[in-house]
């Protein structure tokens, strides 16, 4: 199922989608799993699963955290298939977010292959240019039924206007937009930019008549934040404060208690009055 499925949802019901965010592995295989249905159950409508990497450019210190600990803990691309259809299971939109270098060492036609039997809907590859995207977006439309595999590329504060609509162009699901300059981590305000770069792409957007859903991630922490990005953005990204409920537990279960309240709380915050 495409993530736009979700996002289509949530706007009939007057409010933004909740897209929530671990890495595949932390703080456990299963443990992974048990976070993401978690969220699933507490109120995320589209949910984000990290494949952990040595090379995190993006990523913050609390994502960098997780992700180091997943790699000690041995998890691999299977896992991350693994994670993946346990949570599609569910029956919400289930993507990869990954850097291109995993995929391309894997082999793109088999990751894709693999993503759509696993129940996976597309990917988020935050250093994938349309221009270096060739084999993805082939293997995308090959792959994942009829209507292929979600492909969530980014746009970014910089981003020209010539540059969003190159973007958004070959985006399929919705896309990624990143209200920050700079890593991830959940942030005491919201980019004052924010507004703006959403306003720019759904402009884009507007004049293609695609009807593609714009998400707004980095920086969101709680649920007045993300009543704040629910009021001008289509989708609300939350990755770094799950994260951090996980890092700070003493075992898991305080850990899933504290994923489940912090859901809950942005999972009001997006229904909030818009």
């Amino acid at each position: 199922m495409s993530a736009q499925t979700a996002y289509d949802k949530a706007k009939a019901e007057g409010r933004a989608a909740l897209v929530g965010y671990l890495p595949a592995g932390f703080p456990t295989r299963d443990g992974a799993i048990d976070a993401l249905k978690t969220m699933v159950d507490a109120g995320c409508d589209v949910i984000e699963i990290g494949l952990p990497y040595t090379d995190p450019m993006m990523d913050g210190p609390t994502i960098q955290d997780a992700v180091h600990q997943a790699l000690v803990g041995g998890v691999r691309v299977a896992d991350v298939f693994r994670t993946v259809e346990a949570v599609a299971a569910t029956g919400v939109p289930t993507l990869v977010m990954t850097y291109w270098n995993p995929v391309d060492h894997y082999g793109v036609d088999t990751f894709a292959r693999d993503l759509a039997s696993a129940g996976g809907a597309g990917l988020i590859t935050p250093d994938l240019t349309p221009e270096e995207g060739g084999a993805w977006l082939e293997a995308s439309d090959a792959h994942g039924g009829g209507q292929g595999l979600d492909r969530v590329f980014l746009v970014a504060l910089s981003s020209t206007d010539e540059r969003i609509e190159k973007i958004t162009g070959v985006s399929r699901g919705f896309v990624y937009a990143a209200s920050l300059m700079g890593v991830t981590g959940a942030r005491t305000a919201v980019d004052t930019g924010a507004p703006r770069l959403v306003e720019r792409t759904r402009a884009v957007i507007d004049k293609a008549g695609t009807g593609l859903p714009v998400g707004l991630g980095l920086g969101v922490g709680n649920g007045a934040q993300a009543a704040e990005v629910a009021r001008f953005a289509d989708g609300v990204i939350v990755g770094s404060a799950f994260v951090r409920r996980l890092l700070d537990a003493p075992d898991l279960a305080s850990g899933l208690a504290g994923v489940r309240a912090l859901t809950e709380e942005l999972a009001e915050g997006v229904r909030a009055t818009r």
